[in-house]
């Protein structure tokens, strides 16, 4: 993308002697006509562009496994789920002892599975068993990943845990990492539409509000709305979920604005709990590990206490 961008910046400085003879001549109304012309045609050829390689910028995989959940002392169960439209996808499946809730990890938009491994240990260090699942066409998963299609991948890991695992819908956390959180927000609210049971809760982690949100944030000065060619609208979801939400950010996040991780917590359903940490987009779970841990042990402990409660009640 930068190096189209820069070819459309050197056409237009080869055009520049162009113009100076034409400004030499006197003929301004010429001269003018031409600049706003080439201005133009650079402006509708980035909005080309930015349309063309849209999928390029938000879906990034890496097929090339580079670890394995051992290499932190996690032993795991390879596992192949299948989709509604047929495509297996890899995923692998951490037990924890005694586990009160599991984790249905939705990652984010680069990488793959084998780049989640300090995040699965400290879920398996607070008790939490995990399923962690590539999306189509990343790591060793099949097919080539779209919208719609990461949506139909997250359902077929709840699918597998509820069915295959026998795991209550209630003890199951959704999380999403970064565009993860748009997808597992999705599959909450489709959940909910299908008047299935909801999960124990949904957690929203560097999230950004929507696609257009971050066009509109990067590319102020174009009209993002009229060429996207992706929502993953999680402000439109949230809206429609009723499970406990809660919402992590961090302010030092270079990638997604603060301010729009504060936009799906004000667009979300009761209850919910916004916590902030320090550090960067990719790493500020690590960054700053007392805080992220600590959010997280309250998070389970309150979510534990709001079982409890409807557990009386239904008695």
């Amino acid at each position: 993308m930068r190096q189209r961008f820069f070819i459309l910046l050197i056409v237009m400085a080869a055009y520049i002697p162009f113009l100076y003879k034409r400004f030499a001549k006197g003929r301004w109304m010429s001269v003018l006509l031409s600049v706003f012309l080439a201005v133009a045609g650079v402006y509708f050829g980035l909005i080309v562009l930015l349309y063309l390689f849209q999928p390029r910028m938000i879906f990034c995989p890496y097929r090339q496994h580079d670890g394995r959940s051992e290499e932190v002392g996690l032993s795991y169960q390879s596992v192949q789920l299948t989709t509604s439209d047929q495509l297996r996808l890899d995923a692998w499946y951490i037990p924890a002892e005694e586990s009160h809730f599991t984790v249905l990890f939705c990652h984010g938009n680069a990488g793959n599975i084998s780049h989640r491994l300090d995040t699965l240990k400290i879920f398996h260090d607070l008790g939490l068993g995990c399923l962690i699942f590539d999306y189509r066409g990343y790591g060793r998963s099949e097919g080539r990943p779209s919208e719609h299609g990461l949506y139909r991948d997250a359902y077929a890991g709840w699918v597998w845990l509820t069915e295959r695992q026998q795991v209550p819908p209630d003890r199951i956390l959704l999380f999403g990492r970064s565009l993860g959180g748009s997808v597992a927000a999705r599959l909450a609210v489709y959940l909910s539409r299908r008047n299935m049971p909801d999960p124990a809760g949904l957690v929203l982690e560097s999230s950004f509000s929507s696609v257009i949100d971050m066009g509109k944030h990067y590319y102020p000065w174009l009209p993002i709305g009229w060429f996207a060619r992706f929502k993953f609208d999680t402000v439109e979801s949230v809206q429609s979920v009723h499970c406990p939400v809660l919402v992590i950010h961090s302010p030092e996040d270079e990638i997604v604005p603060f301010q729009l991780g504060q936009k799906i917590y004000e667009s979300a359903n009761q209850p919910k709990r916004f916590a902030q940490i320090r550090g960067s987009h990719n790493d500020g779970f690590m960054e700053d590990f007392q805080t992220y841990k600590r959010v997280w042990t309250h998070w389970i402990q309150f979510l534990k206490d709001l079982t409890g409660k409807s557990t009386e009640m239904k008695k």
